[in-house]
């Protein structure tokens, strides 16, 4: 007869070599759902069938817990989990109730107390991390200081940081888990280059759009050279606002010297400027109504006014008619010298209206060849906007009217909604101070009179995003695990928000950085960035990833062949995430020997065919390192 520690030893090599069908339900064994804790289900159950950690912590653990590492948890968090693994190994089919586990993880992690749905990925990490500090088998940290790389051969300086890393840090995480990749920045303008060799626990790969999104938006001059044209053009669905920039820029052949301002106009005024190129493309939707305007470069010392115009209109109440100023068309954008006085405002804004003027032939005159309004003389000026005369005619004398005359343009400082108009322009005056110094709100009142001599209705027409076709069915994006990994170590700029400071020019610049697997560890845990986040909203990607099972092969993918090592894997195991952001539900499915894969749901535990274990719920990928085949 077998003694305890002799059959552990087989369970041990059984599940090393994938091999556990002789063990019948050994390891298939539930986790009680305590309330929303599926997350937690999910990591642990991949986990407890991890090659190597499962033998650790069925053997005698206890004499490498590390009670002085101020890092970690008094080994508190390896006893739990270790217990926890021991009963899910133990014989006997019961699901296990993890409330011992539980209570640690929310005494040493509060964002995981309480029973509120969370992130799979991001408690494997907590757990990852602190079973590595409590595990720590370095009783006294070493002070190392990491050595500039000075054109030395790029293996000898990755073997030094790999080596001062091991001083400080050795446990059975860092055996199975942690691998080492290769990061390069590159200083844009003195064109310093910075190379470090850091660990990594685990791969966050994001998901490359294959599936385009078409969007029509409006442009418009802020000249007065052109009227609104609208184009259409095709980004990544899962795109950044910068790729719609892009995109606009290259439809409407716009100039070095030009930029883009893109703002949501809803109601006649703006009700959003979108400015932050790293946004999500998500964050417009297909109903939104979406006009840029093309400003000069050189235009951020100036101020940006923004005019909404307002006509005269009346309607009945209790049979009696009353007058009211009505909003329409898109509101124009220019931008001024920051001196401005009020002639500066209105010829501004009579330059913007040149392309909707009705000329005697009945013709708009949006193909006249326009200059700018210093270059103008008076007399071509009048010919073209007969209303210039009645709109500069405005002084101190006429202050204190309320109302426009039949032909009078009249100008109001606003608000972003063009709610006042009781603060009015005089056109030999500087323009007030506003609340906002960059941007100033103009309200113009037009009389009736002076509508008629331009033709307003292309500023009614402003198409939405994308008019939705309810027939349409979209097909499900797909892109593969390789795709993904290329994406991850692909060259890009550092976000304005993660500037890395130059030594050579001792300033923050927005370097490029560039990736590279150097040293791959034997169990590699691989999560798909199916949740992005911004000001705004969550989202999540539902892309169907077409992941390898039996041979994922990095060879291709690492720039650094260690000694021969494998670089082949074999899949083990999958956190699944099912449903959408505010909840969903995990779920695992787990390798468990003799080809056969399971299906860990809480308390459930089911046989599941290999060829339904890919879907486009898979979260976190989890593979053990294979022999290459002769």
């Amino acid at each position: 007869m077998k003694s305890a520690n002799g059959k552990k030893d087989d369970l041990a090599l059984a599940i090393a070599n994938g091999s556990l069908c002789e063990f019948g339900s050994l390891g298939l064994t539930g986790l009680q759902n305590l309330g929303n804790t599926c997350f937690m289900n999910s990591a642990v159950q991949c986990l407890a069938h991890t090659p190597k950690l499962v033998d650790y912590f069925l053997g005698d653990y206890n004499k490498e817990i590390n009670h002085e590492n101020p890092l970690g948890m008094n080994g508190e968090i390896a006893l739990a989990f270790g217990d926890l693994i021991r009963k899910l190994w133990a014989p006997g089919s019961n699901p296990v109730a993890p409330r011992l586990f539980k209570s640690k993880l929310a005494r040493f992690a509060p964002q995981f107390s309480g029973f509120s749905q969370h992130d799979s990925q991001e408690l494997l990490a907590f757990l990852l991390d602190g079973l590595h500090e409590d595990l720590n088998r370095v009783k006294s940290k070493p002070y190392v200081e990491a050595k500039d790389a000075d054109n030395r051969q790029d293996e000898e300086v990755a073997d030094e940081y790999w080596q001062n890393h091991l001083a400080r840090n050795d446990s059975i995480i860092v055996d199975v888990c942690q691998g080492q990749y290769k990061s390069t920045l590159v200083c844009p303008i003195c064109k310093k280059v910075s190379v470090t060799f850091d660990p990594f626990m685990y791969l966050s790969l994001p998901l490359p759009s294959t599936t385009m999104r078409t969007m029509t938006l409006t442009v418009m001059s802020t000249d007065g050279s052109a009227g609104p044209l609208p184009y259409t053009v095709t980004v990544p669905k899962s795109g950044r606002f910068s790729d719609l920039i892009q995109a606009l820029g290259i439809a409407c052949s716009l100039g070095i010297d030009e930029t883009l301002l893109v703002a949501e106009v809803y109601n006649n005024r703006i009700i959003r400027f979108l400015e932050d190129p790293a946004d999500s493309l998500s964050l417009i939707r297909d109903g939104d109504r979406l006009i840029a305007y093309r400003l000069p470069n050189n235009s951020e010392k100036d101020q940006l006014i923004v005019f909404m115009h307002q006509r005269s209109d009346e309607h009945y109440i209790h049979g009696k008619v009353t007058p009211f100023w009505k909003a329409f068309g898109i509101p124009f954008v220019a931008t001024v010298r920051n001196n401005a006085s009020g002639s500066d405002i209105g010829r501004t804004y009579l330059e913007l209206l040149r392309p909707f003027f009705i000329s005697e032939n009945g013709s708009n005159e949006s193909n006249t060849s326009v200059t700018s309004a210093g270059e103008e003389n008076a007399e071509a000026e009048d010919a073209v906007n007969p209303c210039a005369d009645i709109v500069m005619s405005l002084d101190d004398n006429q202050k204190g009217t309320q109302s426009p005359s039949d032909a009078e343009l009249q100008f109001y400082l606003t608000d972003e909604k063009g709610t006042h108009n009781d603060n009015k322009i005089v056109m030999n005056e500087r323009l007030p101070e506003t609340g906002s110094p960059s941007r100033c709100y103009i309200l113009v009142l037009w009389p009736e009179k002076l509508i008629e001599r331009y033709n307003m209705q292309p500023l009614n027409m402003l198409p939405e995003v994308f008019k939705c076709s309810f027939l349409a069915r979209k097909p499900q994006e797909s892109v593969s695990l390789y795709k993904c990994l290329e994406a991850f170590l692909k060259e890009e700029p550092l976000g304005p928000d993660d500037m890395w400071y130059c030594p050579r020019c001792k300033e923050h610049r927005q370097a490029s950085k560039k990736l590279d697997l150097w040293r791959l560890p034997e169990i590699l845990v691989i999560h798909l960035k199916r949740f992005s986040y911004s000001r705004f909203t969550k989202n999540k990607l539902e892309t169907y990833v077409d992941f390898p099972v039996d041979n994922l092969d990095l060879s291709n993918h690492i720039a650094y062949t260690n000694g021969g090592i494998s670089t082949r894997y074999m899949l083990y195991a999958i956190s699944n995430h099912y449903g959408s952001m505010g909840g969903g539900h995990y779920t695992a499915y787990v390798h468990h020997g003799g080809g056969r894969w399971y299906d860990f749901d809480d308390s459930y535990v089911n046989l599941i065919s290999e060829d339904k274990i890919k879907s486009s719920a898979a979260y976190v990928l989890f593979y053990r390192r294979v022999a290459d085949t002769v």
